[in-house]
């Protein structure tokens, strides 16, 4: 009860305060990019239950001749690696803190086709809800593997607490404003999982 009420206070008044931001990221991608300036997809939540994940759009929708989608780093646009640089992409999820599918602080939630390829230890990072940023995310973000990312989730499973959650929350501020660890070596963002070998 405590955390849901800490979620709804200050994602409240976050987007609130960042509305004016968020208007003027809208009306920039639709004069640079065209189309819609939302992304929207179905992750994973609390208990494998699925949700729709909500961010600013940072790639284009530019397929090869048989339809599938170009590489990550072809399809991100200028504005796109902006957003990403900044984390300003992740804004809108505090809509999903509003309506109950995420946490301000949890691990991060991850594509719905993961789900199958967890094993059980990894699947632990589920009795919780997911986050706009967590005990991974300041410990590594994109830059560890994917292996680690599972071991600091299930970590913050074991350890959740009020202290951890606000210490996590401040931890975010200077890697948002030093731009660290956006990405994996030699990535746009990061590999995807393939599962355990």
């Amino acid at each position: 009860m405590g955390k849901r009420l800490f979620d709804i206070v200050f994602a409240g008044l976050g987007f609130c305060m960042l509305s004016p931001l968020m208007l003027m990221i809208v009306v920039l991608i639709l004069i640079l990019d065209g189309g819609s300036p939302f992304f929207v997809q179905q992750r994973i939540g609390k208990n494998g239950h699925p949700f729709l994940l909500v961010k600013f759009k940072t790639m284009n929708n530019k397929t090869d001749k048989e339809g599938n989608y170009l590489a990550d780093k072809v399809r991100l646009t200028p504005i796109g690696k902006f957003l990403r640089k900044t984390s300003l992409d992740e804004v809108p999820q505090f809509l999903n803190v509003l309506k109950g599918d995420m946490s301000l602080v949890g691990p991060r939630p991850l594509l719905i086709e993961y789900l199958p390829l967890y094993n059980e230890f990894q699947k632990r990072r589920l009795e919780v809800k997911p986050g706009i940023t967590g005990w991974a995310q300041v410990n590594g973000r994109n830059a560890i593997s994917w292996s680690k990312k599972f071991e600091l989730d299930v970590w913050y499973v074991d350890h959740l607490s009020f202290g951890l959650d606000l210490k996590i929350m401040l931890l975010t501020l200077p890697k948002i404003f030093r731009a660290e660890d956006i990405s994996q070596k030699g990535e746009a963002t990061m590999e995807y999982f393939k599962g355990n070998q």
